[in-house]
């Protein structure tokens, strides 16, 4: 996860939850953080259309807005975001070791993805 500063300039990574843990998680964040909007990754096929991972994604957000209906979903092509992070790990100078956890992997991916939309808004 990712979450941005209050003039939405620059995405910051949040943390790494649990699948079976996100929902609980985003429902308690939201009772403490105002919360404007959620931006969820897309899983795209190169051809653009969805890919097969991204009925999981959908399932995902279903329970999302009915747990938490009044903040909206935005999503965003999510491609090439793991490979990214991955070069962004090298050229940070993360050790190999570090950079095998997914979790990292996890981190800077949804930074990306949070920044893309940023960025995206502003044009």
């Amino acid at each position: 996860m990712a979450v941005t500063d209050p003039l939405k300039i620059i995405a910051t990574a949040l943390d790494t939850i649990d699948e079976s843990k996100v929902l609980d998680f985003l429902k308690a964040y939201c009772s403490k953080e105002d919360v404007e909007a959620f931006v969820v990754g897309m899983p795209k096929t190169l051809d653009n259309n969805d890919s097969e991972n991204a009925k999981y994604v959908k399932a995902f957000s279903e329970k999302l807005i009915k747990m938490l209906p009044s903040i909206p979903i935005h999503f965003i092509d999510e491609r090439f975001t793991s490979s990214m992070a991955l070069n962004a790990m090298i050229a940070g100078g993360m050790k190999k070791k570090d950079r095998r956890e997914k979790g990292n992997i996890d981190k800077i991916s949804a930074t990306i993805i949070l920044q893309s939309f940023l960025e995206q808004q502003r044009r």
